[in-house]
C-alpha cells in the first residue's frame, strides 16, 4: 500500500515563490484569485509544477486551480499516474 503525500505545503511555498507573495498569506483553502493569480498565472503555476516535479499536466487541469489544495490534489494525481507509468 503506497503513503498518500500532501503536497499543500509544497505547493502552497511554490506559488509563494513564483508569485512572490508572503508565505503566511497562503492558506490550502486561499482561492488563487484572492491571491492574485490569473488565469496567466494558473498557467505560469502548471508550467512551475511541471519543471519542479519532471512531469506534464495536462492543461485541462487549469479548471481545477480553484485553491492551494486543489492544486496540490492535481499534483498527487498526476505523481502517482507518473510514478505508476514508471513502474509498469
Amino acid at each position: 500500500m503506497t503513503a498518500v503525500v500532501d503536497h499543500r505545503t509544497e505547493v502552497a511555498k511554490l506559488v509563494s515563490d513564483v508569485f512572490r507573495l508572503d508565505p503566511g498569506l497562503i492558506e490550502p483553502d486561499s482561492p488563487l484569485e484572492e491571491l492574485g493569480i490569473d488565469s496567466k498565472g494558473r498557467v505560469r503555476l502548471l508550467a512551475a509544477l511541471e519543471v519542479r516535479y519532471g512531469v506534464t499536466i495536462d492543461l485541462d487541469a487549469l479548471d481545477r486551480f480553484a485553491d492551494v489544495a486543489a492544486v496540490a490534489d492535481v499534483l498527487t494525481e498526476v505523481l502517482t499516474n507518473h510514478s505508476a507509468d514508471r513502474n509498469t
